[in-house]
């Protein structure tokens, strides 16, 4: 049986994702947690599958810390501060809301890593569970959490003022954090689809460039300094410079990457990553480290020794000196003190922008597909990465060849420094998922 992903449990309401389900997760959970603390975002479904989790966790004499409408991150930092053994973030994230999900957090604020899952995993599948005595049971507190995580927010720009006006688009999720905590920073705040609806009608949940189009206008057509953009969670952040341009998730990974690391340190980035990064860090002599995509993975690398920080170009952002969850109203926060000192967009302008090319091939039974490809490029490629998928590193260009976890899919990515090589190397790369399906 496996129930989570890199990224908790996550599917359709009453399908994959049941409050049967939530019940167990919380039985299984609290075999060994004194207390753990409990989010959700606004989806409508969330109510439910937080009170069965909650009710799980109860009847096995854990306490719980209910922190109602949170977003994400202040869930993951909320088990240190109430010194909880775990966290649970009821939320399917940026994914449409007849969905919903369970994730998972340790104390450190990195989310559950494998063998934690595969232990909740287990313990589902056996039925282990020990309900409590009838005067055993967990006790229910709860807690508005949402102040502090402005205050640690404020805390680690350890500045006074920024001045600056931001308009933040929330998504109609749980993000309103950001709002206290760039306010508290003294900005001047104008919001988009402010009010908390899990049906999402502002926007679609994922904050990417195709969703964030009002964002991107009122920004450019008013005296706002930078937009900043949420998903449901609030886990993810994507930004718009002031003069309207949307930022790529590579644009913004270098920009926060170069601020974060000082030379001879690393960062930490998924391994479809755009070249553009490691060009432009290894300019500060910063070095990057590759990991599988998820943000799990991401945080584990960025709590290495010298790793100062770890980035998703999908949105999620990590400073491990602060906490090893991807904090979108940190990131809020931190891109308007980046712009505040300089222009996001004279920023962005210095980032190389290369090529790339992107395709997803059907294949049929994709496990076999994946294996005939990885044994094929590691025989015929010297510089060869296989942490998710295969990735090659051709020196001036990269390909990397994964395996949709949702779908019948082979992922095809291919970059260079120049069109023409993109081009090559990209036709390369499908002719050796071409010839592992025949």
């Amino acid at each position: 049986m496996t129930l989570f992903g890199t990224s908790g449990i996550r599917g359709p309401v009453g399908e994959t994702v049941t409050a049967d389900l939530a019940l167990s997760v919380g039985r299984a959970l609290g075999v060994d947690c004194e207390r753990v603390v409990v989010g959700r975002d606004p989806r409508e479904s969330g109510e439910f599958l937080q009170a069965a989790l909650v009710a799980g966790l109860r009847e096995s004499g854990t306490d719980v810390v209910d922190l109602g409408l949170a977003a994400t991150p202040t869930v993951a930092r909320a088990v240190g501060w109430r010194d909880a053994d775990a966290g649970v973030s009821v939320t399917a994230s940026h994914n449409p809301p007849e969905d919903n999900g369970i994730k998972l957090w340790q104390p450190s604020g990195q989310a559950f890593d494998a063998a934690k899952r595969e232990r909740i995993e287990e313990r589902i599948a056996d039925g282990a569970f020990d309900p409590a005595g009838w005067d055993a049971s967990g006790r229910l507190d709860s807690w508005d959490a949402r102040e502090r995580h402005a205050d640690a927010i404020r805390d680690a720009l350890d500045r006074d003022t920024l001045d600056s006006h931001v308009v933040v688009d929330v998504g109609n999720g749980a993000g309103g954090v950001s709002v206290e905590a760039l306010q508290s920073l003294g900005c001047h705040v104008e919001t988009l689809n402010a009010q908390p609806d899990g049906s999402f009608p502002g926007r679609p949940s994922e904050p990417k460039a195709e969703n964030c189009r009002s964002l991107a206008t009122l920004v450019a057509e008013s005296d706002a300094d930078l937009g900043v953009a949420h998903d449901g969670d609030a886990d993810r952040m994507r930004a718009v410079a002031g003069d309207g341009t949307y930022l790529s998730g590579d644009v913004l990974l270098a920009i926060f990457a170069r601020a974060a690391a000082d030379p001879g340190q690393r960062v930490a980035v998924p391994v479809d990553t755009s070249l553009a990064v490691a060009d432009y860090l290894a300019e500060r002599d910063v070095g990057v480290e590759y990991t599988p995509v998820g943000d799990v993975y991401v945080a584990e690398a960025a709590s290495e020794d010298g790793v100062a920080f770890g980035g998703e170009p999908s949105g999620s952002w990590i400073w491990p000196d602060r906490t090893l969850c991807p904090d979108g109203p940190l990131a809020a926060a931190t891109v308007a003190a980046l712009d505040a000192a300089r222009a996001l967009s004279e920023r962005a302008a210095e980032v190389p922008d290369y090529p790339i090319r992107r395709d997803s091939i059907e294949v049929d039974g994709k496990r076999a597909v994946m294996d005939s490809v990885r044994e094929t490029v590691l025989e015929t490629y010297d510089d060869v990465t296989t942490l998710d998928g295969v990735r090659v590193d051709l020196g001036d260009a990269w390909f990397l060849l994964r395996a949709s976890g949702t779908q019948p899919l082979v992922r095809v990515t291919a970059e260079a420094r120049e069109a023409s090589r993109a081009d090559s190397v990209f036709q390369e790369a499908r002719a050796l998922v071409a010839d592992a399906r025949e």
